[in-house]
């Protein structure tokens, strides 16, 4: 059995508990779980915790659930294409990277309550913000990647001379 963790807002606990993980279409064709596998490393295993709190939740759990290792599963880095795979060989290609950060898995079902191992707190600044190695780089002007309205995008277009509002 393969142990994978799916990062979501503590608002979701008690739900999880009673019914299992949603399947949601986050982007993808079919809706499914976001997860990662269990990893030695916590910051590898909690890596996706910051850059999810930038969508507006607050305080963000970790739920743990076991899956039969031949679960198909799609895993890759978020923006290169996916490899479909079983979760057992998918934990084994994280966990081979030398530098697994923006890996994910995507499992194209709902998990079901009886799958799930635990439920916990993770530290609220784990991980990485805007992509894998983002620190210490100038960061992007274009309206992309600093969309309007963004904490702190009108300061980054104004450094780098790109025009603001179609009003100004």
């Amino acid at each position: 059995m393969t142990m994978l963790v799916h990062i979501t807002a503590a608002k979701n606990i008690r739900s999880i508990r009673r019914s299992g993980i949603r399947a949601v279409s986050g982007g993808q064709d079919e809706p499914g779980v976001y997860c990662l596998t269990v990893l030695p490393s916590y910051q590898t295993t909690h890596q996706w915790v910051r850059e999810l709190r930038r969508g507006g939740q607050r305080t963000l759990v970790a739920v743990y659930f076991r899956v039969a290792d031949n679960e198909p599963v799609q895993v890759g880095h978020y923006n290169r294409f996916p490899a479909h795979l079983g979760s057992a060989e998918a934990a084994a290609l994280i966990a081979a990277q030398p530098d697994p950060r923006g890996y994910e898995a995507f499992i194209q079902r709902p998990i079901r309550a009886g799958e799930i191992h635990r439920i916990r707190r993770v530290n609220q600044v784990t991980g990485w913000r805007y992509m894998p190695g983002a620190h210490g780089t100038p960061p992007c002007a274009c309206p992309i990647c600093n969309p309007r309205g963004q904490y702190g995008a009108a300061k980054i277009r104004t450094e780098f001379g790109v025009p603001g509002d179609p009003e100004d």
